[in-house]
């Protein structure tokens, strides 16, 4: 069997490489160095329909497939993985999760504007105590009159310091456990609503992250996403998504050490010769190549099962798990092709082995994706 990408991906694909060369390429580093959100960047992105990548023309997207989102991620993680993650959670969470959850009177109120890049868009599951266990989390939602009353923190929320909307789980029957969990579209600006400041973090420093604080929070009754107790079937789905925008994003940190280290043995001379020669550098170089196709094409095939509607948990778990081990080994080989120039920060593989780390931590750690490939396989 083989895999090609249609016309219309390949010339999407090479568009968004097209930009983040000219773009994301530029400032990348700076980006990271002063800890800054790229909002000309991503102003820009919306421009182009990258804020929206899959949801349909009618509401304002780009209307095009998960393959695409995956190559679009992969591209704008190769050059900026702070922008690769923004990229990743805006177009997994938000949008998508009205689009398919919400009633037309949510998706016609909020996804246009999260389809352009207007309103900027985060997940908030995740809870200090909690961690990947959705069913320990301590958020509280109280229904009174026509308003749900919310307490409660998250934390680890990309894009939490500077969001407009963010989806958000919330406790509404503390006796039914998993099943009463439910889902909200909170709005940055609602009484109650309190972002911490940016968390000083080891990578992707330009994608801010901090904690959202809950305090007797006024949330419409209209806000309710789904039905009472759909929570955490709505956030498992999601997260099956969002597994695939990360793996992407994994591949394109990994693809970007390969890049750098092809170049520099090319260039750097030792005992008269470039190290291209040497087959110690082959090998990491050989090696890199190959697990960097094998982590990509798991990514496709599970954002081709996605396409089509197919169950695809285990195989967006089965992507993220070996691209994120893979991101972390190709930057690690690759700090050692540069050797001491590599852990300098001036060279960009010093940023790109920071940055690889957190795919195998957020949306799912890599064990937690090893129980969910074991579970399906075993029950």
């Amino acid at each position: 069997m083989e895999f090609e990408l249609t016309d219309r991906q390949k010339m999407t694909r090479d568009m968004v490489r097209d930009f983040a060369e000219r773009e994301l390429a530029p400032i990348a580093a700076k980006t990271d160095r002063d800890e800054v959100f790229p909002e000309g960047t991503i102003r820009k992105m919306g421009e182009l329909g990258l804020m929206g990548i899959m949801i349909p023309t009618e509401y304002g997207g780009a209307g095009m497939d998960a393959v695409t989102y995956a190559t679009v991620v992969e591209e704008i993680s190769r050059k900026c993985a702070s922008t690769g993650a923004i990229t990743s959670v805006h177009n997994s969470f938000p949008g998508w999760m009205i689009l398919k959850y919400g009633n037309e009177e949510q998706r016609r109120k909020y996804i246009p504007d999260i389809a352009s890049g207007k309103m900027l868009g985060a997940f908030a599951g995740t809870e200090p105590n909690a961690g990947s266990d959705l069913g320990a989390m301590t958020t509280t939602a109280v229904l009174k009159g026509d308003t749900y009353i919310i307490n409660g923190t998250k934390t680890f929320i990309t894009a939490g310091p500077i969001c407009d909307v963010v989806i958000v789980f919330a406790i509404t029957d503390k006796e039914a456990g998993t099943r009463g969990i439910s889902t909200f579209i909170v709005e940055s600006g609602y009484k109650g609503f309190t972002a911490g400041p940016p968390m000083e973090k080891m990578g992707i420093k330009g994608s801010l992250t901090s904690e959202i604080i809950f305090e007797d929070m006024e949330v419409p009754r209209e806000n309710l996403l789904g039905k009472e107790g759909d929570g955490f079937k709505i956030a498992l789905a999601s997260i099956d998504g969002g597994r695939i925008g990360i793996a992407a994003q994994a591949v394109g940190i990994a693809q970007a050490a390969l890049d750098e280290s092809i170049i520099y043995s090319k260039k750097r001379v030792q005992f008269g010769k470039p190290i291209a020669s040497f087959q110690a550098i082959q090998w990491m170089i050989a090696e890199m190549a190959t697990r960097i196709e094998a982590a990509r094409f798991l990514v496709y095939r599970a954002a081709l099962m996605k396409d089509s509607g197919k169950r695809f948990s285990k195989e967006a778990a089965m992507a993220k798990l070996l691209a994120g081990e893979t991101a972390v080994w190709c930057t690690g080989r690759a700090i050692q092709v540069h050797g001491g120039n590599g852990y300098m920060r001036e060279y960009t593989v010093e940023r790109l082995y920071r940055d690889a780390k957190i795919t195998e931590i957020y949306e799912g750690t890599s064990e937690v994706m090893k129980m969910v490939i074991a579970g399906s396989l075993l029950r």
